[in-house]
């Protein structure tokens, strides 16, 4: 089976063409600055082969249409004819309270997932629109929706409750929802895999720390608590948002300002986090970077940042009554060797034991960090979230043959 995997955002569309027999990764690739001047595609093929094909790209469906092409492109190409895509599995960022695992898509699920677009602005329109381009291209493939957020709908009421007026959560849906949760889930049960642990069984907190961030809570198999909240701003200092503030110095922001809730929106969403308070950069190398240089503002960054992660751990250890498994994640957990010192140090009281030998130069593999003796361990698992939904996408897709 062929499964075409689509990460459409409000200008991209990131892709992978698996092959679930083999398992192998057959082309993948990213088509930017769509609708923009200088759009192009970038493609690289499970053989090396890369190519960049530059063109206008006006909407979405131009941008698959240039997947697609590429696909059956007798130089570039990985199949010879599009049949041979069995099914199209979509990262589909918000589903709500409607949506507790991923699901087939047809025209009711599809409506569900408009329906969640106020909970998403700036993601759930993108994805829908990789849904529809794909079901006017090819109308008989089965299309598959894996949401960000079902792996935490099984957070209690009291994890997820903000404490506003109950009849604002009845009305609108206002309720920590979180995130990364393909990321989440797949690095729990790998590490579980790897360390030879009965996952439902396991306590893990798990760090996804990139230009995004955020920390689940798993406790038994489930996710008791993360640290994004009904949107993705919540939580963690991240490259450009903001995290946790009060909501009094947002209402101060915009009143001495003067500016209204989309200059607000905009503000904490891409002008705050690393790079509000760095003012150098969102990318955490050009901020290590210039904190080496002696660079005070970068070095404040970066503190808050690690600070900011140490203290979910501790809470999150609290929330679940201790914790067996650490797991880092993300292009900064799984290649910052000093970002994940400065977290763990100091956690010794809750069984943390850092190896800095094993942690020293690890970048991007699977390993264990923590010293042999931690009674908690430590570990990097990169992760990998284009194949849980071609893996969920293919067990929905074999179940509809039934």
């Amino acid at each position: 089976m062929k499964i075409l995997v689509l990460n459409c955002g409000s200008s991209s569309i990131k892709y992978q063409l698996f092959d679930m027999t083999s398992g192998v990764v057959l082309a993948k690739g990213i088509v930017e600055k769509i609708g923009l001047k200088g759009s192009f595609l970038r493609n690289e093929r499970f053989d090396g082969d890369k190519v960049k094909l530059e063109g206008e790209i006006l909407d979405h469906q131009s941008g698959i249409e240039y997947i697609l092409g590429m696909m059956i492109s007798k130089k570039r190409g990985v199949i010879k004819d599009l049949n041979e895509i069995d099914a199209v599995g979509h990262r589909l960022v918000h589903g709500g309270e409607t949506f507790k695992g991923s699901c087939y898509l047809d025209d009711i699920t599809i409506k569900g997932v408009e329906d969640c677009s106020d909970l998403a602005p700036l993601h759930n329109p993108a994805n829908l629109k990789g849904i529809y381009a794909m079901k006017a291209l090819l109308p008989k493939v089965p299309q598959v929706g894996v949401f960000d957020t079902s792996f935490h709908q099984t957070m209690p009421d009291y994890s997820f409750m903000y404490a506003i007026p109950y009849s604002l959560y009845k009305k609108y849906g206002i309720r920590r929802y979180g995130f990364h949760g393909t990321s989440h889930s797949y690095v729990a049960k790998r590490a579980c895999e790897v360390l030879k642990a009965d996952f439902p069984r396991q306590k893990i907190i798990t760090c996804h720390l990139g230009n995004g961030a955020s920390i689940t809570a798993i406790k038994d198999g489930k996710s008791v608590d993360t640290s994004m909240g009904l949107t993705p701003v919540e939580g963690l200092i991240m490259g450009t948002r903001s995290g946790d503030i009060d909501g009094g110095v947002l209402t101060l922001i915009m009143e001495k300002e003067e500016i209204d809730y989309a200059a607000l929106n905009t503000l904490i969403n891409k002008h705050s986090g690393l790079l509000g308070v760095s003012g150098v950069s969102s990318d955490m190398r050009e901020i290590e970077a210039a904190a080496a240089e002696g660079n005070e503002r970068a070095a404040l960054s970066l503190k808050m940042y690690n600070y900011r992660v140490k203290k979910y751990i501790g809470a999150y250890a609290a929330a679940m009554g201790g914790v067996d498994i650490v797991v880092f994640t993300g292009g900064v957990g799984e290649n910052g060797c000093e970002i994940r010192e400065n977290i763990c140090n100091e956690l010794e009281f809750l069984g943390i034991e850092f190896d800095k030998d094993k942690n020293k130069g690890v970048r991007g593999i699977e390993k264990v960090i923590s010293k042999d003796k931690s009674r908690v361990t430590v570990i990097i698992i990169p992760t990998n979230e284009e194949f849980v939904i071609a893996s969920d996408t293919r067990y929905i897709v074999e179940n509809l043959k039934v």
